[in-house]
C-alpha cells in the first residue's frame, strides 16, 4: 500500500490589509519532502500521524511538501499556484498510490481563486481517478464547499475550539483512511447547510456538551465522523457559513438525516454560543476590580479581534493606550506585531533605553502608534511559544518596558496570535508575577491560560475584524444566512 501526504494550509481574512505571499509560508513553517519535524503542526497532523502508522504497519508513505502561512489578507495568485503545483508534481512523481491524505485548513483564499482547497482537491482528484482514496483533515474556521466534498472520501474537522485536538482528529481522519483502504468500511460524506454563521467556543456552554454529545455518537449506528464547520467569519465567498458534516459508513440516508438535525439544533441555538465580551472601559474596570484582590493569579484580558489568528495585523494598540492613559499598571502583553521595531530594538541591544514607535502601522481601525521611551529587556533572533505539540515561532522577537511604568510588551516578527502562558516565560516574563495579561487572541488562548488566570475576560474594542456579520459588506455571498436575515429557511 502506498500513500502520498502533503499539507497547505492558511486562513485568509479577505478583508485584512496584510497580503499573504510565499514568504509568509517560509515565515511561518516549510518544510520540503522528509523534512517535516517529529511534531505536528496544526494543519499536518495527518503527517505525523502516518509516519508513526507506517512504521507500524509496514506501508509505503510518500511525504509532500508541508508549509502554514500565519492569517492574513489574500494569497497572492502565484504564491498559491506555485505551493500547489509544487505538492500535485510531488503527487504526480509518487504515482500509483492507493490514497492521498492531507491536512489543509479550508479559508485559504487567493487572488482569482475563492476555494483553493476545492481547486486543489480537484486536480488531485483529476491526476489519481476515482478508485483512489482521498482524506483530509480540516480546521473548522473554514468553508466547506461542495466541491470539496465531491472530490473527497473522507473529511473531518477539528471538534474543539480552541484547537486542542488537532492532533486527535488527524489520527481519526487516518485512521478512517486506513480502514478504507483495508476494505473495512465504506465512508459517504453527508452535509447540511445552517445558513448561519456564529462563534462556538467549546470552553463554555451550550458548545461543550454539544460537543461531547457528538463525539459519543461517533463509532456507533454506521456513524464514522461528525463534524462542525463554524464557518470563517472574515471570508467574503460565496459558501460562507456553518455546516454539519457527517462520515457513515455506506448509509447515506442515516448520515443526511442526522447532518439535518444536529444542523437545525445549532442554529436553535443562534445568538447564545458566543463568549460574554464588555467594551474596553467595562473590560479595564472589571480587570483592575479583580487585580486588586491580589488573589495570587494574574487577570487575562483578551483582545478579541484584534486577533493575528483571525487574519488581522494584530498591531492595535487600543485597548494598551488605555491602560496607559487610565494608570493601569503591573501589565504584561502579547504581543504587538511590529518587525520595525524589533528592528531596533535588536540593533538597540538588550538593556539599552530608547525612544521607541509601536504598533498602529497597519490600518487606522487598530488605533494609533504608541511613542514612548522604553529599556529594552530582551532581543532575540527567535521567540517561540507552544501550542499543544506544535511550537510556534514569533520570528525575531523584543520584549520592552514602558520607562516609568511596570507594562512590559511583547513585540514579534512572525504574526501570530497568543496561544500558551510560555510566550511569557520563554522571553523572561514570569505571567505569575503580573497583575494583568493581555492577550490578542479569540479563544485559543483559553485552554493554556485557564489554569494560570484569576479570571479571563474578554473585550470587544472595536478592532478591524470584520466582527459583525449583519454589518460586513460581504460581495460574494450567495445565500441569505443569520444573523444577516431571521429565518433564511
Amino acid at each position: 500500500m502506498r500513500i502520498f501526504t502533503a499539507s497547505l494550509a492558511t486562513e485568509t481574512n479577505t478583508f485584512s490589509p496584510v497580503p499573504t505571499d510565499r514568504a509568509s509560508f517560509e515565515m511561518a513553517f516549510y518544510a520540503g519532502p522528509g523534512e517535516h519535524p517529529d511534531t505536528p503542526t496544526l494543519c499536518s497532523a495527518p503527517m505525523v500521524v502516518l509516519r508513526r502508522r507506517a512504521r507500524e504497519e509496514g506501508f509505503e508513505l510518500i511525504e509532500g511538501t508541508a508549509t502554514w502561512a500565519e492569517p492574513g489578507g489574500l494569497l497572492q495568485q502565484q504564491a498559491y499556484e506555485g505551493l500547489r503545483d509544487e505538492i500535485l508534481d510531488q503527487l504526480k512523481a509518487a504515482l500509483p498510490v492507493d490514497g492521498v491524505i492531507l491536512g489543509l485548513h479550508g479559508a485559504m483564499v487567493a487572488q482569482g481563486y475563492d476555494d483553493c482547497e476545492g481547486d486543489l482537491l480537484e486536480r488531485i482528484r483529476s491526476i489519481v481517478g476515482r478508485d483512489v482514496l482521498i482524506a483530509s483533515e480540516l480546521d473548522p474556521h473554514s468553508h466547506l464547499t461542495r466541491k470539496r466534498v465531491e472530490n473527497s472520501n473522507i473529511l473531518a474537522a477539528f471538534l474543539e475550539f480552541p484547537h486542542t485536538d488537532f492532533y486527535e482528529r488527524g489520527e481519526h481522519v487516518v485512521d478512517l483512511a486506513l480502514r478504507t483502504l483495508r476494505g473495512e468500511i465504506k465512508p459517504i460524506i453527508s452535509t447540511f447547510d445552517c445558513r448561519m454563521i456564529g462563534v462556538f467556543p467549546t470552553s463554555r456552554e451550550p458548545m461543550r456538551s454539544f460537543v461531547d454529545r457528538i463525539q459519543a455518537l461517533q463509532g456507533h449506528h454506521n456513524i464514522l465522523s461528525i463534524s462542525l464547520i463554524h464557518g470563517f467569519m472574515a471570508g467574503d465567498v460565496p459558501e460562507l457559513g456553518t455546516q454539519v458534516m457527517v462520515v457513515t459508513d455506506n448509509d447515506a440516508p442515516r448520515g443526511a438525516a442526522l447532518a439535518e438535525s444536529l444542523g437545525m439544533e445549532i442554529f436553535g441555538m443562534r445568538g447564545r454560543t458566543a463568549m460574554p465580551m464588555l467594551d474596553t472601559e467595562a473590560g479595564l474596570d472589571k480587570a483592575v476590580e479583580l487585580a486588586a484582590t491580589k488573589s495570587g493569579k494574574p487577570v487575562v484580558v483578551a483582545d478579541v479581534w484584534d486577533n493575528p489568528g483571525g487574519g488581522v495585523a494584530g498591531d492595535g494598540t487600543l485597548i494598551l493606550r488605555r491602560m496607559i492613559e487610565r494608570g493601569i499598571d503591573n501589565v504584561a502583553v502579547a504581543t504587538i506585531w511590529d518587525p520595525i521595531a524589533v528592528t531596533f530594538c535588536l540593533a538597540a541591544g538588550e538593556g539599552a533605553k530608547i525612544q521607541l514607535r509601536f504598533g498602529g502601522k497597519a490600518g487606522p481601525d487598530g488605533g494609533a502608534p504608541l511613542d514612548a521611551r522604553v529599556e529594552v529587556l530582551k532581543a532575540v533572533q527567535e521567540g517561540w511559544q507552544s501550542f499543544g505539540k506544535s511550537r510556534v515561532t514569533l520570528g525575531p522577537a523584543a520584549v520592552i518596558r514602558l520607562e516609568g511604568t511596570n507594562i512590559e510588551v511583547i513585540l514579534n516578527t512572525n504574526r501570530t496570535q497568543t496561544f500558551e502562558p510560555d510566550i511569557f516565560s520563554n522571553l523572561g516574563i514570569e505571567p505569575a508575577s503580573k497583575d494583568i495579561l493581555l492577550v490578542k487572541s479569540t479563544n485559543h488562548f483559553h485552554a493554556g491560560f485557564e489554569p494560570v488566570a484569576a479570571e479571563i475576560i474578554y473585550i470587544d474594542a472595536g478592532a478591524p475584524y470584520p466582527s459583525n456579520p449583519k454589518k460586513t459588506d460581504y460581495r460574494k455571498l450567495s445565500r441569505e444566512i443569520w444573523p444577516r436575515v431571521e429565518m433564511p429557511f
